[in-house]
């Protein structure tokens, strides 16, 4: 057993007194304007509704024949690919000659209580589509799924093969129910949670708000590492106290983390009774607007990236999407690391982005 004496005991506990001092001179002068995510220059060239598609500005001259769409999902930011400088996906594809757009889907309020998924994927998401191959005079464009968005562009693709090119899916959920068989206990939790729900307490919720409130959204991600979530403003943060360019990562992430929007009513219920309770999707039952979601349609090559620890999307959940594509040409990227930190993590930068971009130079 370790023994520390007085003296060492002394020594850390100064040490730790001056960091916070230190930390606490650090935030002291820190704004939140100071604090910016997503600053890679970019302009809007669509607006439908609440909706706006961006398209980022060159760093260099464009390589890839076809450009790429991002879609985020409903429960957080498309910012999240882009939260800093030096670890942004997307300035990572611009800077290897890729013509990036992305979905930004706006605030979701009551307003948009009867906002539906087929709303989302098959009108704004489709809408989206349409209107790059249109400005580029091409038939079809590649597509770049994360997460929630992930499972937004296997459906648009499914109903719309002939407009997608090549299709990414990063951190994307497929067999909402695959964590059962995979007994990781540290794994899958927002899937155990949400399938103990009833169907009428997700109701009472939507009717309530007429969305499921970003907050509580946050909240049950915070429970689902509570010990994280408890420690990360006092002993994580004395980790970042002897760095500023530590603490600005830090404060961006909880920035992002902090801007999360509502997910509008009817969405969510489809969102969490139809594929988390009831995992229509791995079982060929959902529809959209009666038109059934067929994952064998996906026909154009199809890359899954996943996140070995992810704990939100556990591995399983992700890699169920291997036998349902209808094409031979499948890839799977699987990275160290969890959900979010396939984009944000600076071990990450230097694969996901190239990894990318390497399978479409093979396919464009």
């Amino acid at each position: 057993m370790l023994k520390f004496s007085a003296e060492q005991y002394l020594k850390e506990m100064a040490e730790s007194n001056r960091r916070i001092a230190d930390g606490a001179k650090m935030l002291a002068q820190i704004k939140d304007d100071d604090v910016q995510i997503a600053t890679t220059p970019k302009e809007a060239v669509l607006r439908q509704d609440k909706t706006t598609l961006y398209r980022y500005l060159p760093t260099r001259e464009p390589s890839l024949r076809l450009p790429v769409l991002v879609v985020y999902g409903l429960i957080g930011r498309y910012t999240m690919a882009d939260l800093q400088e030096d670890r942004s996906l997307i300035r990572n594809l611009l800077n290897q000659g890729v013509d990036v757009y992305a979905v930004d889907w706006g605030n979701p309020g009551r307003a948009d209580r009867w906002q539906s998924l087929e709303d989302y994927i098959d009108g704004y998401l489709d809408g989206c589509v349409d209107f790059i191959r249109a400005r580029h005079g091409i038939d079809a464009i590649n597509v770049l799924g994360i997460c929630e968005g992930g499972v937004f562009t296997l459906c648009h693709a499914a109903l719309h093969p002939e407009k997608v090119k090549n299709l990414i899916v990063t951190i994307t959920p497929v067999d909402f129910h695959a964590d059962v068989e995979e007994e990781r206990i540290e794994r899958g939790f927002l899937n155990v949670w949400t399938r103990s729900l009833d169907a009428e307490d997700i109701d009472r919720i939507v009717d309530a708000f007429g969305y499921v409130p970003g907050q509580f959204m946050g909240m049950v991600f915070s429970m689902l590492t509570p010990v994280k979530s408890l420690t990360k403003y006092n002993v994580d943060m004395l980790d970042v106290f002897d760095s500023e360019d530590k603490l600005m990562n830090f404060l961006r992430m909880e920035k992002w983390l902090a801007d999360r929007p509502h997910h509008p009513g009817e969405a969510a219920k489809q969102w969490l009774i139809e594929l988390y309770q009831q995992n229509r999707l791995v079982k060929g039952e959902f529809t959209l607007d009666g038109r059934p979601v067929d994952l064998s349609r996906l026909t154009m090559p199809v890359l899954n990236v996943y996140a070995l620890d992810d704990h939100i999307i556990p591995p399983s959940c992700s890699k169920a999407l291997a036998p349902l594509v209808g094409t031979k040409d499948y890839s799977e990227i699987a990275l160290p690391g969890g959900h979010v930190g396939v984009f944000v993590s600076g071990k990450s930068q230097g694969i996901v982005g190239k990894g990318i971009v390497d399978w479409l130079r093979e396919r464009c």
